[in-house]
This record gives C-alpha cells, sequence and structure tokens, in this order.
C-alpha cells in the first residue's frame, strides 16, 4: 500500500527499519517501560503520522 507522501531521500531499507524498531523496543524495555508504554508510545507515533498524512496536499493520479 502506498502511503500518501513522497518518498523520503534515500528510501530506506525494510531492514534498517526493522533493526531501528527493535533497537527502540529492547532500549525501553531495559529502561523499565512495560508492555503497555511500549504499546501507549507506538499509538502516539501512529497519531502523528496519521495527523501529518490528513495535512498533506493530495497526490496527482
Amino acid at each position: 500500500m502506498a502511503l500518501p507522501f513522497d518518498e523520503t531521500h534515500g528510501a530506506r531499507d525494510s531492514r534498517a527499519i526493522a533493526i531501528l524498531a527493535k533497537t527502540i523496543y529492547r532500549e525501553l524495555r531495559s529502561s523499565g517501560y512495560v508492555e503497555r508504554d511500549v504499546i501507549a508510545l507506538a499509538g502516539e507515533l501512529v497519531g502523528m503520522v496519521a495527523s501529518d498524512v490528513k495535512k498533506a496536499p493530495p497526490q496527482k493520479p
């Protein structure tokens, strides 16, 4: 599914994104955050992205 915004400069490798996610998760857990906290963070991030997508100008077909 394509997202309604431009590709980032130097498109990201999907493996790099997975590694970043795993690293962030491990850091949060090792810092004492529980699953509920990680889920809340993920929800906040999704909300921010959704807000940006809504604000993005419509793309031409």
